[in-house]
């Protein structure tokens, strides 16, 4: 009986120097072990995908190729392309695992989330600790949204969140245990269970979607694992720019939307977001009386009001001749 086997999946997006020290990184971790890397170029057209095929050729990497995806149809689509290419030869892999461009594995981490999948059949996913360069971690394990976590996350009041606390969306660990949801820095996946519930939906462009696909995996009987053994250096937010963003993009808001009314229906996303918009509300009210500015991105409360109420009475001017698509099923 063979080892399973593994399909290494990188997504670059403009970030081609970044995106080969990953694989390099990936390369090394998996030295010893059955497998492929796939180095997907998410429509870049910037000479990534030349370059980056160029430097497999010239420095003899072996088990490594570099596709297109041919639109850049955000993070859950390109990883896409590259779970259904599967392995060179045409065959599927036992164990997919996404890894970031800018997140770079131990020597064992790879081997770490493998040995655990071949060890505890009821785990679906399973994902890494995450830290940066400076070793300090990176929270990216979490519970599912709901509308109390966005009431919570948006008043910053200390009473609030102790009481709230089991709603509080981040969940800070150090030892490996079950979580609803992983960010995808560095998560394996049996290829099975992907089989079983579908690859990432393509609605989302970014954020949300590995919230979403975890969601399926837990509602189908799957665990999603956090396994504290398996370290990966993430420097974060380079391909999105989010360290620098200004303004929350309409892409998160988009997101967000179609994360609360697909999994929990449109009445649910309306409450959420008055309660988040409530508790934001509230949290500046109490900047102005303290004189501390408790802004976060300027207009963000203005921009999630305006974009939910046009998704949620564009729903209802088109619900009459127009039914909701059922996406995901």
């Amino acid at each position: 009986m063979t080892d399973p086997t593994i399909l290494t999946i990188v997504l670059n997006y403009k970030t081609a120097q970044m995106t080969l020290k990953a694989a390099e990184a990936a390369r090394v971790a998996m030295e010893v072990l059955p497998g492929e890397i796939v180095i997907v170029d998410n429509d870049s057209q910037d000479g990534s995908f030349e370059m980056m095929n160029a430097h497999i050729r010239d420095h003899g990497w072996n088990r490594a190729r570099v596709i297109q995806s041919g639109r850049n149809g955000g993070y859950g689509a390109g990883n896409n392309v590259g779970i259904r290419a599967g392995l060179s030869d045409g065959s599927r892999p036992d164990y997919v695992y996404i890894l970031n461009s800018d997140a770079f594995p131990k020597p064992d981490a790879i081997r770490v989330l493998y040995d655990h999948l071949n060890t505890t059949p009821g785990t679906g996913f399973a994902g890494s600790f995450i830290e940066g360069e400076d070793e300090i971690q990176h929270t990216t394990t979490f519970r599912f949204p709901s509308i109390w976590s966005e009431f919570e996350g948006s008043i910053h009041f200390g009473p609030i969140s102790k009481l709230l606390k089991s709603y509080r969306v981040p969940v800070e660990l150090t030892e490996s245990t079950p979580v609803d949801w992983l960010a995808g820095a560095s998560v394996m996946m049996r290829q099975d269970v992907l089989d079983e519930i579908g690859l990432f939906d393509e609605t989302f462009f970014l954020y949300f979607e590995e919230t979403d696909l975890c969601r399926r995996a837990q509602k189908a009987g799957h665990r999603v694992m956090f396994v504290a053994e398996s370290v990966v250096t993430h420097l974060g937010s380079v391909s999105t720019g989010m360290k620098e963003w200004k303004r929350v993009p309409d892409y998160w808001f988009n997101s967000r939307w179609h994360y609360f009314t697909k999994n929990h229906g449109r009445a649910y996303a309306a409450c959420a977001t008055i309660l988040h918009l409530i508790g934001g509300s509230l949290h500046l009210l109490r900047g102005k009386l303290t004189g501390k500015d408790n802004a976060r991105a300027p207009y963000f409360l203005r921009t999630l009001l305006r974009h939910d109420a046009a998704a949620l009475f564009q729903f209802q001017r088109q619900r009459p001749s127009q039914p909701a698509p059922q996406i995901g099923e």
